[in-house]
């Protein structure tokens, strides 16, 4: 068994000013069987689904969880979480008997997704605050949205493993009392005990405290334990109670927990494990727990797994955590790594912002198979940053990275400060990564996306360009598919931004603004091309222009422009030049400032 949604009414920041819980849900989160992360920026409400499952929920460990004054949406008096949940087996399903309903659910047969009528078990918990005091409910089950009371027993079927964002993983697993390595071990068929009879620790044990026992009553041979420690706390007893009062020092009960509170944790040849040793390894022991035989939920809550974990070491654990959702486990975790977004597969995130989840599952967005493809293969941990971001620039490569925050900090945006992240494609594919943000689900996700990218025309040596319906086949279908997307694209968050002609270099050239600097630039790269050179009045030769569309047009490092480094030199040039005001409309640069713009407009209606 599975969660399958979440409904929330007026939990922490999903919610209305209304307490009617009677409405459609503020936030409905669907999950996979598997791995679900949840990804976000800070405060984007991935924490607050997590703890929503947890308050009705409960966890396996010993923790207090109850509602508080700051789960309720401001200025309301009422909360309500829904947990539905599918693929409940007939082992699990026989412990709900009573709360359980049927519903349709598409079931694996055979690697074909077939329609079957299933069992189904909805929770329902609420709170309400009266007379200034947080008053809860118990947890309620049934089809109806109401339910009746979900007993102690069948609760206890439901709990799940929770692994804190600010992980004492030391604590943890050092002996003490109601240790997590107790509760773990203590859970595992291997400690279960028969009535009457002694489990064979507890054997083990009663041998060792018997002989410890002993050295302190001076029963042995060697009686300085006795004389030297026992014997003068029992000289204080009888003077503080009375001469019947004698001391024992001992291990404690021979009871399996109290045997299991003794237990440490720890590595092979291994002292003073650093945090991230320690979380991989609580991380391990938590798994020994999820993978044990019982007919219950198989739930794992990670907040911020990449907590005390270098890069390599993150990618190593969404890996197995993967394998293990396979086999049956479902995970939900929180992140704000690009490193462990970048390694999944996309229809396991799940990005929230705006006050909602945007799941990336097929069913949602407009990725089809050869985006799926596509993205898993070259989506990295640099282009993951997008997922994070409130702006996004797609360049076809590095010139235009390179070269537009220069721009964009000359016209006073700092795309920086604006959580703008670019994502260079490094050729055409960036429809790929645009549909991430188009959505089947009717959510529009607000994250204005910018396209730059250049035409197919090519100018004769003399710098004139052909109208589009006299270039050839190739040419004339290429722009005008452009033409089309763009058109396409307008009532979306998504903008194309076309270069006016050809190329970047070739607009920066005819710019009004940059040209000047670009070709700078360009004779700085190009030192030894005599054409790139000024004459002896300081004024850039009138081959330039030749020189440059003959470079342009040859698509080899060695014989043609060096792209990446004008860029560079450009970029430096116009962040020197203090007095350089960008005219924005100049025609050349254009869709490279409305690209800018158009990405710093998070937030703008």
């Amino acid at each position: 068994m599975f969660i399958s949604e979440i409904k929330l009414w007026n939990f922490r920041k999903y919610g209305t000013k209304s307490s009617d819980l009677n409405r459609e849900a503020d936030l409905v989160v669907s999950l996979n069987k598997g791995l679900n992360v949840l990804i976000g920026e800070n405060d984007s409400g991935k924490s607050t689904i997590l703890d929503a499952i947890k308050l009705v929920l409960k966890t396996h460990a010993y923790e207090w969880i109850k509602v508080e004054d700051s789960d309720f949406y401001q200025g309301t008096d009422k909360l309500k979480i829904e947990i539905h949940f599918s693929g409940i087996s007939d082992k699990e399903g026989k412990h709900f008997i009573e709360w359980s309903g049927w519903g349709e659910e598409e079931v694996d047969i055979n690697g074909k997704m077939v329609k079957q009528i299933r069992p189904k078990l909805i929770l329902n918990y609420q709170a309400e605050v009266r007379d200034n005091r947080v008053i809860p409910s118990d947890v309620k089950a049934g089809m109806d949205g109401i339910g009746n009371l979900l007993n102690a027993e069948a609760r206890e079927y439901l709990k799940c493993t929770y692994l804190k964002a600010l992980r004492d993983a030391d604590s943890e697993l050092t002996a003490k009392k109601n240790s997590r390595l107790s509760e773990i071990l203590q859970k595992h068929k291997l400690f279960y005990k028969e009535k009457g009879i002694d489990h064979e620790f507890e054997t083990d044990f009663k041998e060792i405290n018997k002989k410890i026992e002993n050295r302190f009553k001076g029963t042995d041979s060697d009686k300085k334990y006795n004389l030297q420690i026992k014997a003068t706390i029992d000289n204080f007893l009888e003077k503080f109670i009375d001469d019947k009062t004698i001391s024992l020092f001992s291990l404690g009960k021979p009871e399996i927990k109290n045997i299991l509170e003794k237990l440490n944790l720890g590595i092979v040849d291994r002292n003073n494990l650093g945090l991230g040793s320690m979380n991989r390894l609580f991380m391990a022991a938590e798994l020994l727990h999820l993978k044990r035989e019982w007919e219950g939920l198989k739930l794992c809550l990670i907040e911020e797994l990449e907590a005390h974990l270098h890069p390599q070491a993150q990618m190593k654990i969404i890996e197995a955590l993967s394998e293990e959702a396979d086999n049956g486990i479902q995970f939900i975790l929180t992140t704000h790594s690009p490193n462990i977004a970048s390694k999944l597969h996309l229809k396991s995130l799940i990005i929230c912002k705006d006050n909602t989840v945007f799941p990336l599952a097929d069913n949602y967005t407009k990725l089809g198979k050869d985006n799926y493809k596509y993205l898993e293969r070259f989506l990295d941990t640099t282009k993951s940053n997008l997922f994070f971001a409130k702006g996004v620039i797609l360049v076809e490569g590095w010139s235009e990275e390179i070269l537009i925050p220069a721009l964009a900090q000359k016209m006073g945006y700092d795309l920086t400060a604006r959580e703008v992240s670019f994502v260079n494609v490094a050729s055409t594919a960036y429809l790929h990564f645009a549909k991430i943000f188009l959505r089947k689900d009717d959510k529009e996700m607000k994250v204005p996306v910018a396209i730059v990218t250049d035409l197919d025309n090519r100018p004769d040596g003399k710098g004139v360009f052909k109208p589009i319906n006299e270039e050839n086949k190739r040419v004339q279908t290429k722009n005008q598919n452009l033409v089309l997307l763009k058109s396409e694209l307008e009532k979306t968050n998504i903008t194309l931004e076309l270069a006016k002609e050809w190329t970047l270099e070739w607009c920066l050239f005819k710019s009004s603004t940059l040209s000047e600097l670009f070709k700078e630039a360009v004779s700085l790269v190009h030192s030894g091309t005599e054409e790139f050179r000024k004459d002896k009045n300081g004024i850039f030769k009138s081959e330039f222009q030749d020189k440059l569309i003959s470079k342009l047009k040859k698509e080899d490092s060695t014989s043609g422009i060096e792209k990446v480094k004008i860029a560079s030199e450009l970029a430096n040039g116009i962040i020197k030049q203090k007095h350089l005001a960008i005219n924005e409309t100049d025609e050349y640069l254009k869709y490279l400032i409305d690209a800018i713009k158009h990405a710093c407009s998070y937030g703008k209606s």
